[in-house]
């Protein structure tokens, strides 16, 4: 979210053979093109004015990042799961929103981010 969705500097953290878990999509997203793909359309989707960090738990290669953040007055409560390679590249990426009036906001953006980034 700092790099406010740059692909320059996504591209540089996921390895080739990252792996998105998406809290609306039942089927993990795999392949680094894709995962940008997600990570880019979310953060233009959640990183607004209201998006902060509010923990961080780290635990060797793993980390956890529980994120706030509202949208259209809809209050949104996140974690991303994080997991590194040997080099410190992302190799699989996980996301929980609660509730669920804020996923179905979610999916509803990120929706449109995704078929507006496909034309």
């Amino acid at each position: 979210m700092e790099g406010g969705g740059d692909p320059a500097l996504l591209s540089d953290l996921l390895a080739d053979d990252a792996v998105f878990h998406s809290p609306v999509v039942h089927t993990p997203q795999a392949g680094k093109a894709i995962v940008m793909a997600y990570l880019v359309a979310a953060s233009h989707v959640l990183g607004n004015d209201k998006f902060h960090y509010v923990r961080e738990l780290v635990d060797g290669d793993e980390m956890m990042l529980e994120f706030v953040t509202e949208i259209d007055g809809i209050s949104i409560n996140g974690v991303d799961i994080i997991r590194f390679n040997e080099d410190g590249k992302i190799t699989d990426f996980k996301v929980m929103v609660r509730p669920l009036k804020a996923i179905n906001k979610v999916w509803e953006m990120m929706g449109a981010q995704l078929a507006k980034a496909k034309s």
